[in-house]
């Protein structure tokens, strides 16, 4: 599928400020399952300098470096055209031995995968295992299975709410107040994983989904995140426990991380009066053919 995407952010100021160095998380990721065709973006004011350039866990990373002039607004666009090929999210074959559940990773794998295998703080653990026991009580003994009932029991036990505000609730934030945003299911769900031996990581991007027709007023395109859990054979693959579905060909992948916090789209800060009022506009579009 060819899916082309447009994303404005704009920060507003009362006053003009100054900008620190910007990091932007906004550049998609290129593997075998999404191929990147074409990719612009556009800051407000110009920056001095615009470097391309890596994190420590492989994402693309663009630096925005300001002069020291002030200005009352801050824009970023960017614009971009991908294939994403992953149409079906169950082509793969994992190793024998990781298909029944509980299996090991070797020991390279451990090594690689130590911070995406971190388990819970022990309360986060004991409040995960009385939510479970009461919503899955038995845990199935294949691999697959199991990260089926884990994603469908985040989605049908709690209450999905958009969340404007930043940040990402723990796990035991999400089970107290019985829901929250994509990112918190998306958060909940790795802590699940990580209970349990799997390696999971959180992903930030977007997804496509055409308008239902019989849905008046539609809520607007906006950015998502969701899970990636590694498994021996299959490499690291999606799950949307917001939709409890594996991630097909309508999600795009902009940057991954075992620390959620680290990959927010735009990082960064300004330098002005105290006082000083900001105001977020943010608009994305998602067109497919």
């Amino acid at each position: 599928m060819f899916l082309r995407l447009t994303h404005l952010t704009r920060f507003d100021y009362s006053q003009p400020v100054s900008f620190a160095p910007h990091a932007l998380y906004l550049r998609p990721r290129e593997s075998a399952r999404q191929r990147v065709d074409q990719f612009s973006l556009a800051v407000t004011p110009t920056p001095t300098r615009l470097v391309g350039t890596t994190d420590a866990e492989d994402n693309v990373l663009d630096w925005a470096y300001f002069s020291a002039a002030p200005a009352a607004a801050l824009e970023f666009r960017s614009e971009f055209l991908v294939e994403t090929l992953d149409a079906n999210p169950f082509d793969f074959i994992l190793k024998p031995h990781a298909s029944a559940f509980p299996f090991a990773y070797d020991a390279t794998e451990q090594l690689t995968l130590a911070s995406c295998l971190r388990a819970p703080a022990p309360d986060t653990a004991v409040a995960l295992r009385r939510w479970l026991a009461t919503q899955l009580p038995a845990l199935p003994a294949d691999t697959l299975a199991l990260l089926t009932a884990l994603n469908t029991t985040v989605r049908d036990s709690l209450a999905y709410a958009r969340r404007d505000e930043p940040g990402i609730q723990t796990a035991a934030e999400t089970l107290a107040r019985g829901g929250g945003s994509c990112r918190d299911y998306a958060q909940l769900l790795i802590e699940l994983c990580r209970l349990h031996g799997l390696a999971a990581r959180f992903v930030s991007g977007y997804l496509h989904e055409a308008p239902d027709p019989a849905v008046p007023n539609p809520a607007p395109p906006t950015t998502h995140a969701w899970a990636e859990v590694y498994l021996p054979g299959a490499g690291w693959r999606g799950l949307d426990p917001t939709r409890a579905i594996f991630c097909d060909d309508r999600f795009i992948p902009i940057a991954h991380s075992a620390v959620p916090e680290s990959i927010n789209p735009i990082q960064g800060t300004f330098y002005g009066p105290g006082f000083t009022a900001s105001q977020l506009t943010t608009h994305v579009t998602i067109t497919n053919f």
